[in-house]
Order: C-alpha cells, then sequence, then structure tokens
C-alpha cells in the first residue's frame, strides 16, 4: 500500500527522464538548456486555445527536491549510480522561466512556456510541466466553448464524480472557473482556490421521504444557504405546482431556483417557467443539467429556453470531444546553439521564440507573429517572465487570470467564437525565425 499521500512527489515522471539525467551526468553535460512547451497543432474541433495550469507549474517547479524516499526507491531499480544519485539528492530548479500569461488564447506553434536552465534541470521537469499544462489548458479551451455558448448565464462545473482522479476534478473546478465558469460543486476548490461552490440535491433525497413535498419541506428547512430543489424525480410539473405550495409557506426563506436534470429541457422549462410566472413567483431561477456540453447548452439558449443556468458534469471534466492534445516540450536551444527537431510531421522551429499579437481596428485579435527572442517586431508581446533563477516573480492572481481570459475572449474575430471549426488563425512565421531555421538545418546536416 502507498504511503506517500496526495504528494505524488519527483519521481511522478517517465522512467527515461531518470535515465537520460544519468547519461548526462556521466558526460558532464551541464552547459545551458532551453525547452519550450506548446502545441503542436490545433484538434480539428478547436478554433483555439486557453493557457491554464501555470501557478500549478510554478509550485510543483519551486518545490522540486528529491527526498530520501526518493533516492532510495531509485536505487532499489538498480538503473542508477550511486554518484548520480548523491547528485540527485541536491538537485534543485534554478532555471527561468516566461510564459503566457493564465487565460491567454493561443495557437498551434506558439511557445506557451519556456524554460531556460542547466540540461538536467530542464530536461527532468518535462513530463510534469506536460502532465499540468496540458490538462488544464485543455479543460479551460472546453469550458470557453461552453462561455461563448451562453453568454450571461451561470455556468457550474459539476464533474467532479466522473474527473479521472481527485487532482483532475480539482484543478478542472480551477481550469474552467478561470475560463468563465461561476463555480463549481466540488468543495475542496472554495478553500484550495477561493472558488464559488453550488449544490441541490440528488434524487435519492426526494426518494428517501414519503413524498416529493415532505423532501422539498425538509429541504427548505434545513438549508442555510441558497435553496434548489430538483424537480424532475418523479413529474417535473406537479412539482413545480408543488414548489409554489411550498413558496407560499414560507416565512424568511425563498426559494432560489429548481433544477431539471432530465427530459426535454426546453419544453419542461417553458412550462416550469409558466406555473411560476402565473402564481407570481418570477425570482424562482430555472438551472438545467444532465449530460450538457457546450452545443447543447447552445441550442437551449438559441432556442429561447427561460434556463437561467447550466451544470456542465463529464463532458467537461473529461473534456469528451477532444481528450487530449499533441501537447509538447522540445529542445530549442543547448550550450549556446540553436537545435530543433526535423522528424517528418514533428518538425519543430528553433530557438528562443516570442510571440507577437497585432489587433484589428475593432480591437479583436488580426494575426500573430512568430519570431526569434529579440526580434522586433509590431503588436503586443505574449511571453512574459514568471520566474528567474529559481524564485517566482510577482504572480498574477486567480481572479486576475479569470478576467484575462474573459478579456481575451471579448477579443476573438467572429468566426473563431463558433463552435463548429472556422478557417484557420493566421500565425505568420517572420523571417527571421525562418533564417534561424536554414542555418541550423546546415549546421547540423
Amino acid at each position: 500500500m502507498s504511503t506517500r499521500g496526495a504528494d505524488p512527489g519527483v519521481l511522478l515522471t517517465d522512467l527515461y527522464q531518470l535515465t537520460m539525467l544519468q547519461a548526462y551526468f556521466d558526460r558532464s553535460m551541464h552547459e545551458t538548456a532551453v525547452f519550450e512547451l506548446f502545441v503542436r497543432r490545433l484538434p480539428q474541433n478547436r478554433n483555439f486555445l486557453v493557457a491554464a495550469g501555470l501557478e500549478q507549474a510554478l509550485d510543483y517547479l519551486c518545490a522540486l527536491r528529491f527526498t530520501e524516499r526518493d533516492i532510495e526507491d531509485a536505487r532499489r531499480t538498480g538503473l542508477f549510480g550511486d554518484e548520480f544519485l548523491a547528485w540527485l539528492a541536491r538537485l534543485k530548479f534554478t532555471g527561468d522561466v516566461e510564459a503566457l500569461p493564465e487565460g491567454t488564447v493561443f495557437f498551434a506553434d506558439e511557445p506557451v512556456l519556456r524554460v531556460t536552465a542547466p540540461l538536467a534541470e530542464a530536461q527532468l521537469v518535462e513530463s510534469r510541466l506536460v502532465n499540468i499544462v496540458h490538462f488544464q489548458t485543455l479543460i479551460a479551451s472546453k469550458a470557453a466553448r461552453c462561455v461563448l455558448a451562453a453568454p450571461g448565464k451561470t455556468l457550474v462545473d459539476f464533474g467532479m464524480r466522473r474527473a479521472h482522479g481527485a487532482d483532475a476534478a480539482l484543478h478542472a473546478a480551477r481550469a474552467s472557473y478561470l475560463a468563465g465558469f461561476t463555480g463549481t460543486s466540488t468543495v475542496s476548490a472554495q478553500p484550495e482556490f477561493g472558488i464559488p461552490i453550488f449544490g441541490t440535491m440528488a434524487h435519492s433525497f426526494i426518494q428517501a421521504h414519503a413524498s416529493e413535498l415532505e423532501a422539498f419541506a425538509h429541504f427548505v428547512e434545513s438549508q442555510r444557504g441558497p435553496i434548489v430543489l430538483l424537480i424532475d424525480t418523479y413529474d417535473t410539473v406537479k412539482a413545480a405546482e408543488r414548489v409554489v405550495e411550498i413558496a407560499r409557506r414560507l416565512r424568511g426563506k425563498t426559494i432560489d431556483s429548481v433544477r431539471l436534470d432530465s427530459g426535454d429541457l426546453a419544453v419542461l422549462s417553458r412550462e416550469v417557467r409558466r406555473i411560476f410566472d402565473a402564481e407570481g413567483l418570477r425570482d424562482i431561477r430555472i438551472f438545467a443539467s444532465g449530460g450538457l456540453d457546450e452545443h447543447s447548452v447552445r441550442a437551449l439558449v438559441a432556442g429561447g429556453a427561460p434556463i437561467d443556468g447550466f451544470g456542465i458534469g463529464t463532458a467537461l471534466d473529461v473534456s469528451d470531444d477532444c481528450p487530449a492534445l499533441d501537447c509538447v516540450y522540445k529542445l530549442q536551444a543547448y550550450a549556446g546553439k540553436a537545435r530543433r527537431k526535423r522528424s517528418t510531421g514533428k518538425a519543430t522551429w528553433p530557438g528562443r521564440k516570442q510571440v507577437f499579437r497585432l489587433y484589428a481596428h475593432d480591437g479583436r485579435f488580426e494575426r500573430d507573429v512568430l519570431t526569434v527572442e529579440g526580434d522586433p517586431q509590431r503588436g503586443e508581446p505574449l511571453l512574459e517572465p514568471v520566474m528567474k533563477t529559481g524564485a517566482r516573480l510577482a504572480a498574477p492572481t486567480l481572479a486576475d487570470a479569470r478576467a484575462h481570459a474573459a478579456a481575451q475572449l471579448a477579443k476573438l474575430p467572429d468566426p473563431l467564437r463558433s463552435l463548429e471549426r472556422a478557417g484557420a488563425y493566421t500565425v505568420q512565421v517572420a523571417d527571421a525565425l525562418t533564417a534561424l531555421t536554414a542555418r541550423v538545418d546546415e549546421e547540423f546536416k
């Protein structure tokens, strides 16, 4: 049985990171390396991505240490020498990091994060950085589509129970909130990140009572927060009428919302709204859930269904239509020389790079320019320093990142706001980067 607890430790990595480090150590390869994390290509069903996970990536780099147990676990594999393990025991991250601010919209081949550090340090962190940044970026990008599909609506992350593990559930709540969700049903996200939490009741609560009316009455009596009643356990229309009956009796409390979790949500929401409005209960909101995603939400909103908010569960937390991105972390320079991969279909642009964003007259994104760092270009440079010699620089809060994401989504050109694939956004490769690529290819023929 594992006794490590919640912290997975530095050995949560791929074996080849450590075997490469052993070889680097044996050959004294300790020069400075530059790695960049980026997405090779956008999935067919995405027009853009939203950067997320930087905060947790920096937490990981700051805490990077091999404990005595880590060293002993590595020793027991029989794959590593004693001198190397002693060196690992002293290792910590001392490098620099530049990154896109969390919430930034980005496109294929654009660096999301750059690490500059001694080769072993920069190599070791690859697997975990991809693991952290990839997941939150995946979920934030999915959540952004829901936000665009339901402007002005309450959106709540309901996916904790089907997320792929505890870490995924917690960080899906963070990433979706960053992208514009109102909150989450995951309770631990409030103390951990300050994210608002929302909840209703389960069908089992209704079924545990002798009658639906009794269940509603007991729930209302016990609640200290907003009262949300689930009304589709038996007959939704009759349940709405029972809500009216309960509301008439209340003194000092009000019913905030009712939740619909099944059936034809468009038809049922109209019928429920009619019942409430006829009794003067116009302030009771209607919240919908049950297998929803950005497409079903968009259809309900476009059809004028009187639904005030949506709970998005499984489709969000597993990003069901796009469960992975082609996210990679590649060596771009070592020992002062630019490097690049030339594999068919996986070639990279060499060197340290910067992305410049240009805007149209209406303030929307017009095009990006990918170039070598230091090459002067018009537009807004996107990569910013976030860590220097292993120490974090001043970092935005989650609230700052959330506001930045909202501003980024507001600047998307209309075609990119579509849930269907639009024409490719222009990411221009600057002449300076093309020339560097040619020089690197010539040098490493």
